[in-house]
């Protein structure tokens, strides 16, 4: 076989993007040709987003297929989700096809977010080798294997519809999960609900004919996961601050001042507040949050998208911006790997991502969790549940989390030091599995793997 090329296709979603293109990254730094090709819309937010740097220092090779969407499009889950299963497979087979004419372009392994079982196809058919690459935690792929079994103890019925609102672990070292929180059960059109469940049935029989099911987490985070799953690979943690200079595969560009306040704050004292890339607030309950960051009285970083409330600064608190201008950055997006690893930052309030959290943990930063979506439910198990690292946060009759409650926590997690030295171990942990460890092990194996 001649020199390997990779194609790597991500869903198109900012926190799948993330951890994908750094695989690439460090696939790449092997002298592995990459090419990385995101739907249209999502390209163009990244190639934005990088603002002419060239991070990527033509490495990697970046380009689109049509998806068909508007630029208002990305937000409707419907329009995302047809995009992505009924545009994208014969457009990403039809790059296959142009780019094999070419012995030298010749894709020899094609490496794919695991919910795009299509993917995993199209390379099977066209007889190139192929991994699945799960951007989220071991857990939540454990319950999509789990399907057949929650169906038969009857938990939930075969539409995935659960029996009655139940809580369960499928094993000790398991976060706890709960019927109302599964990832298709968010879903408030019931069309909706009923084409994830399906998808994520087809997803786990095309995600079995892969060669390598490599996923971004360790065994020291996930050890039942992993046992009741030996075939998901851990190679993780993923993160430019492992060895890379920069992170990549952001839709907002990152503001780098907040680097410079943060340097400007005391020793672990900033509250860093950020809720990824979908989290929406109503006004009422983003006025909460504003006040409690107001009334906790230490300094915070705060990242607000611009799309994260639909009344712009009018959904600020009257004179809340002059109040905390002393002690409180705004930012639209942060270089968060770096906002993580600064002395100054004491403790994350996220909306428990994966990405969030595996780097939270890594840098050992306690959480404060605060899920608005799909496995963000399952992570915030772990962080409170089975790592103790944090806490999370109780909603009133009306649905709301006071800023009585927030500061309450906020007070509690920082006046108690065995969450922070829980963190620490847990990023050791972490650190030594890439560092010569498991994952490190892993990863080494996966790269002579496409090497061959």
């Amino acid at each position: 076989m001649g020199k390997p090329h990779v194609l790597m296709i991500p869903y198109p979603v900012q926190g799948h993007v993330i951890p994908l293109m750094e695989l690439a990254q460090c696939l790449a730094k092997q002298s592995i040709k990459i090419t990385f090709v995101n739907s249209e819309s999502t390209h163009n937010l990244i190639i934005n987003s990088l603002s002419g740097r060239d991070i990527l220092e033509d490495r990697i090779h970046l380009i689109s297929v049509p998806d068909g969407l508007e630029s208002n499009d990305r937000n409707v889950p419907g329009k995302l989700t047809e995009a992505v299963y009924k545009v994208m497979p014969r457009k990403i087979m039809e790059l296959i096809q142009e780019m094999n004419i070419s012995e030298d372009e010749k894709i020899t392994c094609v490496i794919a977010d695991q919910s795009l079982g299509w993917a995993q196809e199209v390379a099977k058919n066209m007889e190139i080798r192929r991994a699945a690459f799960l951007p989220a935690a071991a857990a939540s792929l454990v319950l999509g294997f789990n399907i057949p079994k929650l169906i038969d103890d009857g938990i939930i019925d075969k539409e995935g519809t659960p029996k009655q609102n139940q809580r369960f672990q499928f094993a000790p070292a398991m976060p706890i999960m709960s019927t109302s929180d599964f990832v298709w059960t968010r879903f408030q059109n019931v069309t909706m609900r009923k084409l994830i469940f399906d998808l994520m049935v087809q997803n786990n029989k095309a995600v079995n004919s892969a060669d390598w099911l490599i996923c971004n987490s360790t065994y020291d985070l996930e050890p039942g996961a992993f046992t009741l799953a030996p075939e998901i690979v851990p190679i993780g943690p993923l993160l430019a601050s492992t060895g890379l200079e920069n992170s990549a595969g952001h839709f907002w560009t990152e503001d780098s001042d907040c680097l410079k306040w943060l340097d400007q704050q005391p020793s672990y004292s900033v509250i860093y507040v950020a809720f990824g890339s979908f989290t929406v607030f109503n006004k009422p309950q983003f006025q909460e949050l504003a006040l409690a960051l107001e009334l906790i009285n230490r300094p915070f970083l705060w990242v607000i998208r611009p799309d994260f409330t639909n009344e712009g600064t009018e959904a600020f608190p009257e004179g809340f911006l002059d109040r905390v201008s002393t002690r409180g950055k705004l930012i639209g997006w942060a270089p968060q790997q770096k906002v993580l690893n600064h002395p100054s930052t004491a403790c994350f309030l996220s909306h428990c991502g994966w990405n969030s959290t595996i780097e939270s943990v890594s840098n050992g930063v306690p959480i404060l969790c605060w899920p608005y979506f799909a496995d963000q439910f399952i992570n915030q198990s772990y962080i409170c549940d089975i790592w103790k690292v944090g806490l999370q946060f109780e909603q009133d009759t009306s649905e709301t989390i006071t800023r009585e409650e927030i500061k309450n926590k906020i007070d509690q997690l920082l006046g108690d030091n065995t969450y922070k030295e829980r963190a620490l171990h847990l990023k050791e942990l972490m650190m030594s599995s890439v560092r010569g460890g498991k994952s490190g092990k892993n990863l080494n194996d996966f790269i002579e793997w496409i090497n061959k």
